[in-house]
This record gives structure tokens, C-alpha cells and sequence, in this order.
């Protein structure tokens, strides 16, 4: 995938920037109502526990400013603001974003901050933040160098950079069984529980587009991050990335 392209990956086509963002867009507001019961049946309710992990990595602490990238519907988020941490949960669709809106109040947290941003564009000052995470929407950035730079430019020095996202997974076998279960089943469970099989064989198609582990590294390296460490998770189905501002 290259960056300076004049085309940029959807799935396995490749169309213009900006017709990307705005597929990505309906992508995501034709399945936010149906986003965590999804995640539930395409993973088995592995989800949680790669989420859980991936929070006790952040460490979020009391009164620190973090911004949750991507985090629609307050997974990450809601893991996170237990801590007592501050939370800016940010993402580019307005729908994903209600979701979380409404699961918060059902919830009572309200202790929570809510903002539309662009992630290759956001609004926050430089250093406004003591640390940035993004849970399964790196892949979904049409420039991911740009996003990687400004998630550095609003990170405090010391600040932290967390990343959770698909790979591909380097068990021998499990990996062409997996192939399998996700190009061939998962767009069936998304027609059968969400009614919409297109969008889910997107997710899957740009699972398969995204950088291997040790390319993503390098892509955060570039981005001025520090210390940059890959965890893999099953393999590297999903692994989780970190850098620190230093």
C-alpha cells in the first residue's frame, strides 16, 4: 500500500482519496447499530478480552488526558475512563459517535468529552494529550502516515501512541483456516444479523490490505515515535503497536 499513490485502497479496489473517505463513511454509518453485536459474532467475544488487554498496556491513570481515536461506539473508552483518566473519544462518523453517546448515558458515564474529528486533521492543539489510542480504525484511514503524524503532534512529550489492529496471523495453519472463516462466512453473518454483507466483506478486504506488523512499525517510526514495540496476539491476528513522544 503505498502512501503517495494517487489511489488508495478500498478492500482489494483501489479508488481516489477522496472517494475512499466517503465510503468508508456509509461503511460505517450502515453498520454502527449493529457495530458491537457484530464484533461479538465475528470474533467469538474475542474481542473483549484483545480489548481489555490492549487497555491494561495504555495503563491510563487518574486525570490524564487521553484521546481515543476512532472510538465510536466507547469500547476503548469506557474501559478506560474506569481509571479515572480523561477521555476525548474522537471519530471521523457522526453516527458511530451516537452509539456511543446513547451507550454512555444508558451506562451513566458522564464524565466523557465527544468530538467529530479527521484523524489525518485534527483540531486539538499540539501536546493537548498524554496519550493516543485507536482500536481497529487505523486500517480505515485513507493517508495513515498523516494520521500517525498528527496523532504525534498531539501527544505531550512522553506521551504514548497505542494501537490496536488486525494482522495477519503467522500460526502455520490457522491462518488459511481463518482466510477461510473470513472471506467466505463473515460477509454471511453480516447479511444474516445486520442485513448488509457488503460492508462486512470490506472489514475483512481491508484486514487483508493492511501493512504486516513490521511495516506498521516502521510507518510509526517515521512518524517521529520512540521505543516502538510490537505485540502479536494470536499469532498476529491482531497485534498491539506502541511508540512513545520523546
Amino acid at each position: 500500500m503505498s502512501e503517495t499513490s494517487d489511489t488508495v485502497s478500498f478492500g482489494y479496489e483501489e479508488v481516489r482519496p477522496e472517494e475512499k473517505e466517503e465510503r468508508v463513511g456509509a461503511v460505517f454509518s450502515a453498520v454502527s447499530r449493529k457495530y458491537d453485536i457484530m464484533n461479538d459474532a465475528m470474533s467469538g467475544g474475542m474481542h473483549r478480552v484483545w480489548k481489555d488487554k490492549f487497555v491494561r498496556r495504555v495503563k491510563p491513570r487518574a486525570h490524564e488526558q487521553i484521546l481515543d481515536m476512532a472510538g465510536g461506539t466507547g469500547d476503548i473508552a469506557f474501559r478506560m475512563e474506569k481509571a479515572g483518566a480523561r477521555i476525548t473519544v474522537s471519530d471521523i462518523n457522526q453516527d458511530m459517535l451516537d452509539v456511543g453517546i446513547e451507550r454512555a448515558m444508558d451506562q451513566g458515564i458522564d464524565t466523557l468529552v465527544w468530538s467529530r474529528q479527521n484523524a489525518e486533521e485534527l483540531t486539538f492543539d499540539d501536546r493537548s494529550f498524554d496519550a493516543y489510542t485507536i482500536a481497529f480504525g487505523i486500517r480505515n484511514v485513507t493517508h495513515i502516515d498523516k494520521a500517525l503524524a498528527e496523532a504525534h503532534r498531539v501527544l505531550n512529550y512522553g506521551g504514548r501512541f497505542f494501537c490496536l489492529e488486525f494482522s495477519t496471523t503467522e500460526w502455520p495453519g490457522f491462518k488459511e483456516v481463518y482466510d477461510a472463516y473470513s472471506h467466505k462466512l463473515v460477509p454471511k453473518i453480516g447479511q444474516m444479523i445486520a442485513g448488509d454483507a457488503d460492508s462486512y466483506r470490506y472489514l475483512i478486504e481491508s484486514i487483508r490490505r493492511f501493512p504486516p506488523m513490521p511495516e506498521f512499525e516502521r510507518m510509526i517510526r517515521e512518524a517521529g515515535f520512540r521505543h516502538t514495540k510490537v505485540e502479536p496476539i494470536m499469532g498476529g491476528l491482531v497485534a498491539i503497536h506502541s511508540g512513545w513522544k520523546v
